[in-house]
């Protein structure tokens, strides 16, 4: 049995220490927690030991803490790094480089330049057995990994036949735990988003991909718009929706009325978090204009990386299989239900 201890309880640590906690190959040997507020209190009554940094244990006296950060540290096979974004490049050099820890660091950090986390950003759909002999990897955000998702199916369908894809990300402001970020009445741009090398780094560097991002004030998910221009006549939609019918964390959805309307379905039939792990295919909005297939899809934020992070963890412990990996992440998050469930919901009328 493996031990493996989350270094953050936010919007992901908090997701990411309770799946994997009922993972019978591991062991969740506790989470890290830099502020004293009350998800200290949270993981402590979930059952996780909570470690501290050793300069903050006086701050936490509050609290039954089990130790400290770098006594976590001593103990484990490998670190989910959920902290801050930014802060995952300090933690590596600081504390898993001098104790040789394998860890797996999120959306956020950078692998390039001075700053640089990891060489590979992990996307199960697409380089899954190349995490297998990487001591530091980094598991890309939820925008980019719900473009693999989408992309690698076309790219292995139509191959050059495609001559190049155009997304708008539209962003969303914070999760909805995050209450201390404020919403602002203001759509924002992003200048040079990180999104479209970070999807390059995995897809290929030759990958014809062009995309702007915008953040809008919400905190129901992100909605990408994919412009897919070929060389010639555009597939026609049935085609194309029956390119994802089959597709692991990929829903197919009518009748929608946003994507609070799917949130509010996954709250009724209580998916934890109210999340459903996946991207949801808007099939009434897709269009085909001549060369073009213009399609819309929303993306579950921070539920989508979660599971991600539980097949990254099997490939850099066990070198498993993918199919046995996948059928194990299955038996944790349910996908294949919740993906049922969603279609059914939102089917045809």
């Amino acid at each position: 049995m493996k031990r493996v201890f989350v270094n953050g309880y936010g919007s992901i640590g908090s997701r990411i220490a309770q799946f994997i906690a009922e993972d019978s190959d591991i062991e969740v040997l506790g989470v890290g927690k830099y502020s004293p507020d009350d998800k200290v209190n949270d993981a402590i009554s979930r059952g996780f030991g909570v470690y501290v940094p050793k300069n903050k244990v006086e701050q936490f006296k509050n609290f039954k803490i089990a130790g400290t950060i770098d006594e976590a540290l001593e103990k484990c096979d490998l670190v989910i790094d959920a902290a801050p974004g930014g802060t995952g490049y300090t933690n590596k050099k600081n504390l898993y480089e001098p104790k040789n820890i394998k860890a797996i660091f999120q959306g956020g950090e950078k692998i390039t330049g001075d700053k640089a986390v990891a060489d590979l950003i992990f996307n199960s759909r697409v380089n899954y057995d190349s995490a297998f002999d990487k001591k530091y990897v980094m598991q890309g955000s939820c925008n980019v990994t719900g473009m693999g998702r989408i992309l690698q199916p076309l790219k292995e369908k139509y191959g050059k036949k495609i001559k190049r894809f155009d997304a708008t990300l539209l962003r969303r402001w914070a999760d909805l735990e995050d209450l201390k970020i404020e919403v602002k009445d203001s759509i924002e741009w992003t200048h040079n988003p990180h999104h479209n090398d970070d999807v390059k780094s995995y897809m290929g560097k030759d990958t014809p991909l062009f995309l702007r991002a915008f953040k809008i004030p919400t905190r129901q998910m992100h909605v990408h718009l994919m412009d897919i221009r070929f060389n010639g006549t555009a597939p026609i939609s049935s085609e194309i929706l029956d390119l994802y019918k089959n597709e692991y964390g990929v829903a197919i959805l009518y009748n929608a009325k946003g994507t609070k309307d799917i949130r509010d379905f996954a709250e009724t039939i209580k998916f934890s978090f109210k999340d459903t792990n996946m991207i949801h295919i808007h099939a009434d909005l897709i269009e085909i204009q001549d060369d073009v297939v213009k399609l819309t899809y929303s993306d579950d934020q921070t539920g989508i990386v979660v599971p991600e992070n539980h097949l990254l963890m099997q490939a850099m412990l066990f070198k498993k299989k993918r199919e046995n990996a996948f059928k194990h992440t299955e038996e944790l998050f349910h996908m294949e239900e919740k993906k049922k469930l969603l279609e059914e919901h939102f089917s045809k009328k």
